[in-house]
């Protein structure tokens, strides 16, 4: 009787051993194919910018929209400055830097930083148009850049300037900025 008993506990035992060998072999490879989902996926994410339209980005790609508002940003920030916000001025564009970039552009916003300080030169930039290309990742932006010493406006010069950008994850990073040289079309070549 012990036997019986004994044999049919015995039975039971494999039977709760193999439903779970069963389960774990089940859950291993859900959970095999869902980690297989979720790195071969582009991450999405949803920003509500200071625009007049929603904005999607995605780890797969930079889109014209985003690299637009990233640029508009990042060419007011860099192209306005004057004395009193200097310190402020360099430590937002370079959280804003690639870190590979970050050292070059670093050392490029203190020769700036070092000609500026103790001056009463102000600097504005006002946007008149901007060119963006997401798939080599750089923008130009044209407008005109207005230099004051005081209140007096000293100079105001239509200018171009280009960004580079490099992109990983969903962090767009500027890698260089650089102003362009604009030829007069009202001069003639000599």
């Amino acid at each position: 009787m012990h036997f019986d008993i004994s044999h049919e506990r015995s039975q039971s035992l494999l039977r709760q051993r193999n439903m779970l060998a069963l389960t774990s072999t089940a859950l291993g490879i859900a959970l095999i194919v869902a980690t297989g989902l979720a790195v071969t996926r582009d991450r999405e994410v949803v920003l509500v910018p200071t625009a007049s339209k929603a904005l999607t980005i995605s780890s797969g790609e930079v889109t014209a929209d985003y690299l637009e508002l990233v640029t508009r940003d990042a060419a007011l920030m860099l192209l306005n400055r004057s004395p009193e916000n200097l310190d402020y001025w360099m430590a937002q564009i370079l959280e804003l830097a690639d870190p590979k970039s970050h050292g070059s552009l670093k050392s490029e916003l203190v020769r700036i930083v070092d000609e500026q300080r103790g001056s009463d030169v102000t600097q504005a930039f006002v946007i008149k148009s901007m060119t963006v290309d997401p798939n080599g990742l750089s923008s130009e932006v044209r407008g005109t850049l207005k230099t004051f010493v005081g209140a007096q406006v000293i100079a105001s010069d239509d200018r171009s300037f280009r960004f580079s950008w490099t992109y990983q994850g969903l962090r767009l990073g500027l890698s260089g900025f650089a102003q362009i040289e604009v030829e007069d079309p009202s001069k003639e070549p000599s």
